[in-house]
């Protein structure tokens, strides 16, 4: 009998399965594809936790394996001795979000260990800052970020607020092997464990902590007001998390005319209005256009399902509305940081910033012309995290600037160790309150960048391997591309191929190799002639290749050539 098959009737004839639960797997009894897909094998845990389609099996989003995996961090905790110290917990609009943190709390509660948990869904940053705000060992957020509603997902961070190290990460799932994915055994019964006070739920009082931290990071807090009869906005939080903290720190800040979209405000993990709930994609900004075109705004502001990333849509010269990519936003944001705070006397001689390896090559010279340092990341805002407590353990923590990543994510204070899109939707409008004084749109003021840096580009390219097969899939792409290293990208020769699974680059010419200086992480780098950059690595959160493309110019014309050239010879990566 094969493996998924024996998986799949151990969970069919188990006592503790519902009815409800039994039918669902009854329903797929005779389909093995399906069968074989969530029984096949376990989800596997790593720095970025868990994350997968909601459905009953070992390779799914379910209450067993989120119990399953709790056990493995409550072996963690209790291996630290941090039972007294707790783990805080939070989760997002997703369906059985709040189910899956219940679960989570009544596990760790039935093994003894304090837990601070959110009485509503809340953004992720919140969680990060509850960590550190309780004095929490770990923490546990529920959340898919920006999937689609098909998907849930488990983040596990420690008492630093950043996500697990890998060392950390292997503990954990090394530790769910002593335990039985469907034993539900010593867990707690929620309100006791509430009564007796091992599990203490947080409400708005804690919220106004983390408000005050976020609002404590603004450059200029009167920008806002001093624009405020003119300055309108409109924002959706994507049907997530983003609903109340984005709107009260906008009035806080000084907003007079905040619109939102209504059939957005409403918490709910179908996320009716959209296809996917991700920022990253223009179409989920139809309705905050069209609101925004009758109210006269020159912005719509889009936050992910639990409130981490952050998309912008800004009025053109022509009348219309543009996308501004996370790359362009982390320039501006950068830049507008850098100056703002030399302006106002607040940029200290070790000022400095963070990327991922995969952000906009713009940063190198916005940061250098300026005398700020950059430091490039791993893509994984842990991190940006990393950075910004080394710098914290040298005493420098208000030396930081900004963190970002391509993907739309970004930080600004260092109260918190992962992105937040609450502080960042708060800065963007302090940004756009600043230009609008020049009387100038943020699509203005990126044609001013490119004005004074030059231009600059990027192009991701998403390669989907789906199915059972998937995984081989990529991984036969990545073995392919390390055992035949692309000789030019658009006529263009690569001149270094760096391998950060082996932590090198290597001199196509000369065969010299020199480290990367990153930990070892499956990523190909190259850099070509001419200094533009292609990268290919797996993505961590769902099946497919990311190709990145990053390259400058000195014209639009030039850079959009360059690109299409490129992309083209990019997409070919995957054809083995």
């Amino acid at each position: 009998m094969k493996n998924y098959q024996i998986e799949f009737d151990k969970w069919l004839n188990s006592p503790v399965l519902t009815t409800e639960e039994k039918n669902e797997l009854l329903a797929i009894q005779n389909d093995e594809e399906a069968k074989e897909l969530r029984f096949s094998s376990p989800m596997s845990f790593g720095t970025a936790g868990l994350r997968s389609t909601m459905s009953l099996g070992i390779g799914c989003m379910n209450i067993y394996t989120v119990m399953h995996t709790t056990r493995g961090l409550a072996s963690l905790v209790l291996r630290e001795g941090g039972q007294n110290r707790g783990v805080a917990i939070a989760y997002d609009s997703r369906n059985n979000s709040r189910e899956f943190a219940i679960c989570s709390a009544r596990v760790l509660a039935g093994a003894g260990i304090k837990v601070y948990i959110f009485d509503d869904l809340r953004p992720t940053p919140e969680l990060s800052f509850a960590v550190r705000e309780t004095g929490a060992l770990a923490g546990i957020n529920i959340t898919a970020s920006h999937n689609p509603k098909e998907y849930n997902g488990y983040k596990a961070y420690w008492e630093d607020g950043a996500q697990l190290a890998p060392e950390q990460a292997s503990v954990v799932a090394n530790a769910r092997l002593d335990f039985d994915v469907l034993d539900v055994s010593g867990i707690a019964d929620f309100d006791e464990a509430v009564n007796c006070g091992l599990i203490t739920v947080l409400g708005a009082e804690f919220d106004e902590k983390y408000l005050n931290a976020v609002l404590a990071t603004a450059i200029n807090p009167n920008a806002v007001r001093e624009v405020a009869d003119e300055l309108a906005v409109v924002y959706t939080p994507l049907h997530g998390a983003g609903r109340i903290l984005v709107p009260e720190v906008f009035r806080r800040i000084g907003l007079k005319k905040l619109y939102t979209v209504d059939s957005q405000m409403k918490a709910d993990g179908n996320f009716p209005t959209v296809k996917k709930p991700n920022p990253e994609y223009a179409d989920v900004f139809c309705e905050g256009i069209e609101i925004a075109n009758r109210v006269g705004s020159d912005l719509v502001i889009a936050t992910d399902p639990d409130s981490d990333r952050v998309g912008v849509m800004s009025r053109t010269a022509d009348g219309g509305f543009a996308t501004i990519s996370g790359n362009q936003m982390g320039a501006l944001l950068l830049d507008y940081a850098i100056t703002q705070r030399r302006a106002l006397g607040k940029l200290l001689p070790y000022a400095y910033c963070v990327k991922s390896i995969v952000s906009t090559d713009m940063a190198y010279k916005i940061a250098q012309d300026n005398g700020v340092r950059l430091h490039d990341v791993l893509t994984g805002f842990k991190f940006i995290g990393e950075v910004v407590k080394n710098y914290e353990s040298e005493g420098k923590e208000n030396g930081f600037v900004i963190g970002f990543e391509e993907s739309y994510g970004y930080l600004l204070g260092s109260y918190a160790r992962d992105k937040d899109a609450v502080e960042a939707s708060m800065m963007i409008l302090e940004m756009t309150a600043f230009y609008k004084k020049q009387n100038k749109t943020l699509s203005d003021a990126l044609d001013s960048l490119y004005e004074r840096y030059g231009f600059y580009g990027e192009r991701v390219i998403d390669i989907y391997m789906e199915g059972l097969d998937g995984i081989e899939k990529r991984k036969r792409v990545m073995q392919s591309l390390r055992d035949n290293t692309p000789k030019q990208f658009g006529g263009v020769s690569v001149r270094l191929a760096g391998d950060y699974a082996d932590g090198c680059f290597r001199n196509v010419e000369t065969g010299e190799r020199t480290p990367t200086g990153q930990p070892a992480s499956d990523v190909l780098y190259y850099t070509l002639e001419n200094e533009d950059k292609i990268i290919v690595r797996p993505s961590g959160t769902e099946p497919k290749i990311k190709i990145y493309v990053l390259a400058h110019a000195d014209s639009r014309a030039s850079l959009d050539e360059k690109c299409a050239a490129y992309v083209a010879d990019a997409e070919k990566i995957a054809e083995v």
